[in-house]
């Protein structure tokens, strides 16, 4: 009788994997309409999305619609550092189109187990309905000691960010947990940007252009309140709405 073979004469191992995987809930199929929004979401912050993998969830999509530009989506998703991987849940000509276009097509989908809480929170962001768990953030911080000038972007992937100098008007900084600037804030400041709404911003001189929390944001257009306008500030975000007071 003939025994099976060990694993351990084998180059490789079939093992079970759940990888984080962030989905992209589509409405409408109009592609111009959904580059629009992606603009409008993400183009000020271009490192947003780092290669993530994608699901593309065609489940709230209007059978009535019209047809779905599948290599057009592909290339907008990836134009945003998307990498899509698969479909879920779409029309057969869809998941055809899939199918050639190397995805995984799939009608159910799973979510994650809450293994190890500590180290993944959840992200929903709003305006596209992305989902997705993310590494939580690291205890070390991102330090600049030097002015942000106009054009300037300073992205803190994973952890704090620290300014100790000037954020001028034009300059953006941005991290996925909170923000300090031991200076004026003048430009943009983007905190809890992969999902933290716990996230915060200081500063000693609040004149921004531009607040945002976990996708929460508030522009220059409404303006600040004049009890933290050029005053030393903290800004949080508490049942979807931006807080602010002075330190």
């Amino acid at each position: 009788m003939r025994s099976s073979p060990s694993s351990k004469n084998f180059s490789f191992e079939i093992k079970n994997v759940q990888l984080p995987l962030m989905s992209v809930v589509l409405k409408s199929a109009d592609l111009q309409q959904l580059a629009a929004d992606m603009q409008q979401r993400f183009g000020d912050t271009p490192d947003f999305f780092d290669n993530d993998p994608v699901l593309i969830d065609l489940q709230a999509l209007d059978p009535q619609s019209g047809p779905l530009d599948m290599p057009g989506l592909l290339a907008l998703l990836r134009r945003h550092r998307m990498n899509p991987v698969a479909l879920r849940a779409g029309h057969p000509v869809h998941d055809a189109a899939a199918t050639l276009a190397g995805l995984f097509v799939t009608q159910e989908m799973r979510n994650l187990p809450a293994s190890a809480p500590e180290t993944t929170v959840r992200e929903v962001i709003r305006e596209v309905e992305v989902v997705r768990e993310v590494p939580a953030v690291t205890p070390s911080a991102m330090v600049i000691d030097k002015p942000l000038r106009s054009g300037q972007h300073v992205y803190a992937r994973g952890r704090d960010l620290v300014v100790l100098a000037m954020v001028n008007p034009g300059a953006e900084v941005m991290a996925d947990g909170h923000i300090h600037v031991y200076a004026p804030l003048r430009g943009k400041a983007i905190a809890g940007a992969k999902g933290d709404s716990t996230a915060r911003i200081f500063t000693t001189s609040l004149e921004a252009e531009l607040i945002s929390i976990a996708g929460v944001y508030r522009t220059s257009d409404t303006a600040l309140p004049l009890e933290v306008l050029g005053k030393s500030a903290q800004i949080w975000l508490n049942e979807d709405k931006l807080h602010m007071r002075p330190l």
